[in-house]
């Protein structure tokens, strides 16, 4: 998975990439080259106390670093560039992938993994792509050439890169082993976090309500250390990685003094050969270090890719037709043909074998207990699922033919949550319609029965609106949220359970402003209340996920006994209100 995803997202930048290789390359031969300079000092001048030849190759050293120095920064600069940017462009890929997501593959990834995902594995990859870029194109280099540079030093303690080689990645490769497991477990644990702090957040008024603060102040605790237990498990890995290769580091280091001392009284080895074959190995070992360094970041890496790779290739279950219909005059006429709908992995069916039709200038209502499939039913329109079996038609075109853009752009939708968006009124407000005027605003904001409250902020339509609107009141977000819908004018309205919040009085003159705009388009309209759709020309009754009554309230009382006792109920309430 890492690799598929290194290569893909790092494709475009192949020269910048060949530019890091060519620099690090040159500036590796630089370091190798300066230990034999080094050798020569000190067996041709300080041993012959030759004062310029020491000058001499002493200028040259000088020169080799500042290349070598030159070629380091180049490749940095150069490294950091491609990992910003594969960083950059795999967060995009992300993001474009999630927002081609229907509802059903949200929830089954999750809003706080998706978070992590986009944020957190994509740090992890580029952070991996930047030390390969600084540190392990260098490595290999620097160990090939630094086995090659000490081999012309002396043979005869070759033996001793062999076998603390071998010793460090046999160590090494041990402590790797047990690493991964840990990583993968450590994502995971980040994301349950993310999801507490998250529901935390967001529910803040329901905790101190409840006085729960207790409780999820222990269940933050109990996911934070989780995620403590297996940091440190990892940590108490990596503590033990490099004492292991600075063991191995020195005791090298001894064994080379100590068989090179007796080469030389031997006089198999000059002092300058020593002392090269000595920085060699260091060079060599140190290699080692930074690959090791390096399969530190390669595990949990490989889990992040994992985690992007897997969003990435998620199929969204809404799928755009290969030749989507965009030529169509849309008059707003719906008709739903034996449509059911089931989630993956149910038992049985939200929805089952529903059909009706509603047209323009006609008000349609779907009423029904909590759970009967109202809000999913209404999610189908725009596509926010598929219908697992029959069609959902738009003016004469099954929705799963037309192109998402003209599908959209005909539909003002009203979720049940009253969403806003960190901004203005207005900016929100223009989510509808971009290039509404402020009249258009305005108009839009009383026909909400919003333009009051709006006209009362001293900053108007540039009043700042929090992140889901928390500013705001209940009864305010969905104003705001119906004067969004109505700036577009669309051909078809979408009303889900969007009075809820409003009294008895705010709801009835809402309606009344919404008629005259809504003459023309077909309307429909979920809700609990019965006086909010007592008016409607057709209304829809949905009992556990079955179409049990169509008709006006006065034919429903009649023939449903469903909808007779959902009356029933709440009318006395409301005659004593």
């Amino acid at each position: 998975m890492l690799i598929s995803l290194l290569r893909i997202y790092l494709r475009p930048y192949g020269r910048p990439l060949l530019a890091v290789v060519v620099l690090q390359f040159f500036s590796t031969l630089a370091a190798l080259y300066l230990p034999s300079l080094n050798a020569d000092i000190i067996d041709n001048g300080v041993a012959k106390a030759d004062t310029g030849y020491i000058v001499q190759v002493g200028a040259i050293m000088l020169a080799i670093t500042f290349v070598q120095i030159s070629c380091s920064i180049a490749a940095v600069w150069f490294g950091a560039r491609v990992a910003m940017s594969f960083g950059r462009d795999s967060r995009a890929a992300v993001f474009h992938r999630v927002g081609m997501f229907s509802a059903r593959e949200m929830n089954q990834l999750g809003a706080p993994s998706l978070i992590t995902r986009t944020t957190n594995d994509v740090q992890q990859v580029q952070m991996l792509v930047l030390l390969t870029c600084t540190l392990m194109v260098s490595a290999p280099i620097m160990c090939v050439g630094g086995i090659i540079m000490a081999l012309r030093q002396d043979v005869g303690l070759a033996w001793l890169i062999v076998v603390s080689v071998t010793v460090l990645v046999a160590a090494i490769a041990v402590i790797i082993s047990r690493m991964v497991p840990q990583f993968r477990l450590m994502q995971k644990r980040i994301d349950v976090v993310n999801r507490v702090l998250r529901e935390q957040i967001s529910g803040i008024r329901v905790v101190r309500a409840f006085v729960r603060e207790p409780f999820e102040r222990n269940r933050y605790r109990v996911a934070n250390e989780e995620l403590t237990d297996t940091g440190l498990r990892v940590g108490r890995l990596m503590a033990f990685m490099f004492p292991t290769v600075m063991l191995v580091f020195n005791v090298t280091s001894v064994g080379v003094l100590w068989f090179g001392a007796n080469r030389i009284s031997e006089g198999d080895m000059q002092i300058g050969s020593l002392t090269a074959f000595l920085s060699y190995l260091m060079q060599i070992l140190m290699s080692i270090m930074m690959a090791t360094f390096m399969l530190v970041m390669v595990p949990r890496a490989t889990v992040c890719a994992e985690r992007l790779t897997e969003v990435l290739e998620t199929p969204s279950s809404v799928v755009t037709s290969p030749n989507p219909i965009t030529d169509i005059v849309l008059s707003g006429s719906v008709e739903l043909r034996g449509v059911s709908f089931s989630y993956p992995g149910a038992e049985t069916p939200v929805l089952r074998d529903i059909s009706f039709q509603a047209s323009p200038g006609q008000t349609t209502a779907i009423i029904g207990s909590t759970g009967a499939g109202k809000t999913t039913l209404l999610s189908l329109l725009p596509r926010l699922f598929d219908a697992s079996s029959g069609a959902v038609i738009v003016d004469g075109v099954d929705v799963r033919e037309l192109h998402p853009d003209v599908l959209h752009s005909r539909i003002g939708l009203v979720p049940q949550r009253a969403y806003l968006f960190t901004g203005t009124i207005e900016s929100n407000l223009r989510y509808g319609k971009p290039t509404a005027t402020e009249e258009e605003l305005w108009d839009a904001l009383r026909i909400a029965q919003a333009d009051d409250f709006v006209a009362a902020l001293s900053e108007g339509l540039q009043a700042p609106v929090a992140q889901g609107g928390t500013n705001f009141s209940g009864g305010q977000r969905q104003r705001l949220a119906i004067a969004r819908a109505v700036v577009r004018r669309p051909e078809i309205y979408l009303f889900d359970d969007s009075f809820s919040a409003l009294d008895l009085s705010t709801d009835a003159r809402l309606r009344a402003a919404l008629r005259p705009i809504t003459s023309q388009s077909t309307v429909l309209v979920v809700a609990q209340r019965v006086s909010t759709i007592i008016e409607a020309d057709q209304i829809l009754v949905l009992d556990d996920g079955e179409l049990v009554g169509v008709g006006t309230h006065d034919e429903l009382l009649q023939t449903c006994p469903t909808y007779e006792e959902i009356v029933s109920s709440q009318l006395p309430a409301e005659v004593a209100a």
